[in-house]
């Protein structure tokens, strides 16, 4: 199987187990349709992007993380990019204490964006 069907089989299977919610920020992500994402949490179309689920290697590539099970978490498309646009990225344990900690204080996604999908967290049918 290709690397990349073998990532995305990966990043769905961590995605589903973690109810499609983000490993670091815990909002929902989409994968297939950002339009179906849009009508059930009623964020602009630009905002939405942030939260595509993407694979996120725990160990990252280049410090020798591999593409199998233990290693991927689905992540929103921000935090994973976040995480990874820093000169020395945090290990994911640590940064998804740095993200938990600045969602607590509203420093993490826009707070329009926020309040809409906190609002609706509570839905546990799958937000894609």
């Amino acid at each position: 199987m290709p690397s990349r069907n073998r990532l995305k089989n990966l990043r769905n299977q961590a995605a589903q187990q973690q109810g499609w919610r983000c490993h670091y920020c815990q909002m929902p992500m989409w994968d297939s349709s950002p339009e179906e994402f849009i009508v059930r949490y009623p964020i602009p179309p630009g905002l939405a992007t942030r939260f595509q689920c993407t694979a996120e290697h725990v160990e990252a590539r280049c410090d020798g993380g591999k593409d199998v099970a233990p290693n991927i978490v689905a992540a929103c498309h921000f935090c994973n990019a976040t995480r990874h646009k820093a000169k020395h990225p945090a290990d994911a344990v640590t940064y998804a204490s740095h993200v938990r900690s600045r969602l607590a204080n509203g420093k993490w996604h826009p707070s329009q964006v926020s309040a809409i999908l906190a609002e609706r967290r509570a839905d546990p049918e799958r937000a894609q």
